[in-house]
């Protein structure tokens, strides 16, 4: 485990085992025998079904059908039993494959399904990797989705823009994703560096970002972009070069397990995604201190940054207009320095604090109903 859907499952788990009492089982199927990514309290149980859907992408896409069909009753067999086996008060589905089985299972539990990429891009293609037959089974996925959503007896967005998109559905909660930092250290928004955190694909942006930072480093002439990330840099690496870009001042990172020192070591943070689930960077770098300046895509930015306030908000795609309000903030300390005490407070609403008190709520509220209906 370790993107940041397995970071934000292991930061509840490790709460709600240590503060809540609450047994924990974390059901896998992939991986068996390799430790977890990120650690675990020793409150949390792990079982891995060991199904090994990996080796689909092994296999021809004719095999790819029969294999496929062959795990997934596999899976469902092995889920099945270990529920009926642990009889919880609740199944919560992260919508992989379970999700077309998961409420035929009558062992009792409450099921919930958690979601942590906004709609429209749920079962995207990237451009290049887009075609009709993929449309259109991206169609038909979608439509079996909703099918199964309907039936849970909760269905979590992370956010209330996203919610919008789900409005044939009447089981709909919105619960953010917790912050994943401790609020202890905040930049001094002493270093001329701006700083931009994610995976090297088309969804993060970066492409336009480099094309806004070509324009920013002809004006800013003492300030640095970092960009830290997992992934193919080289395309990155022939935009810089297109672009005339300083190599001096514009770096591009692998990523790093100190990337909260990174943070406190810049003084703004810029988020260039074409779309996101939520944009879990932003929050870590304003806990950090540092105001953002972020592209309003879809979904997330917009539920987290007052614009003007505690970051600024920029038309999707248009890399002038983060150009010259990148310039414009970088230009203006002050406002660097209000909007930095505006984001540390603004964090502090995504601590696991008070965002384990909205799941424990609906916990209780679906549990209540449950009593209810036996009555």
């Amino acid at each position: 485990m370790a993107g940041g859907v397995e970071r934000v499952l292991t930061l509840k788990a490790n709460y709600f085992a240590e503060y809540f009492g609450y047994d924990i089982t974390i059901i896998l199927t992939e991986g068996k025998d390799k430790p977890t990514f990120y650690p675990l309290s020793n409150k949390v149980s792990i079982i891995n079904l060991d199904i090994n859907f990996e080796e689909l992408w092994k296999c021809s896409f004719l095999k790819k059908i029969f294999v496929y069909l062959s795990k997934q009753r596999t899976f469902k067999a092995k889920l099945s039993s270990e529920l009926y086996r642990l009889r919880p008060d609740f199944t919560i589905s992260l919508l992989r494959r379970e999700i077309n089985f998961i409420n035929s299972i009558k062992d009792g539990s409450i099921k919930i399904g958690e979601l942590h990429v906004n709609r429209a891009n749920y079962r995207n293609f990237e451009p290049e990797d887009s075609n009709l037959v993929k449309n259109l089974f991206a169609k038909f996925w979608m439509r079996n989705l909703v099918f199964h959503l309907k039936q849970l007896d909760r269905f979590v967005v992370l956010t209330e823009e996203d919610k919008t998109s789900w409005a044939v559905l009447d089981n709909l909660m919105v619960i953010p994703d917790p912050l994943s930092f401790s609020m202890d250290e905040v930049s001094n928004l002493s270093s001329k560096r701006v700083i931009a955190v994610g995976r090297y694909v088309y969804q993060k942006g970066f492409d336009l970002l480099l094309k806004a930072w070509a324009i920013v480093e002809n004006r800013c002439p003492d300030w640095e972009l970092v960009i830290f990330g997992q992934g193919d840099r080289r395309p990155y690496e022939h935009i810089i070069e297109d672009l005339k870009i300083d190599r001096k001042r514009c770096h591009l990172e692998r990523p790093t397990e100190f990337i909260k020192k990174e943070y406190l070591n810049s003084s703004i943070f810029v988020f260039s995604s074409r779309f996101e689930g939520f944009g879990m960077v932003l929050i870590e770098a304003m806990s950090c201190g540092l105001p953002c300046v972020s592209f309003d895509c879809p979904c997330g930015p917009k539920d987290i940054i007052t614009d003007g306030k505690d970051g600024i908000l920029v038309d999707c795609g248009d890399f002038q207009q983060m150009a010259d309000k990148l310039t414009n903030l970088i230009n203006n300390p002050v406002a660097i320095k209000q909007m930095s005490e505006m984001a540390l407070q603004k964090a502090d609403q995504f601590s696991i604090d008070k965002i384990s008190i909205k799941w424990r709520s609906m916990f209780d509220s679906l549990i209540q109903r449950s009593v209810d209906n036996v009555k």
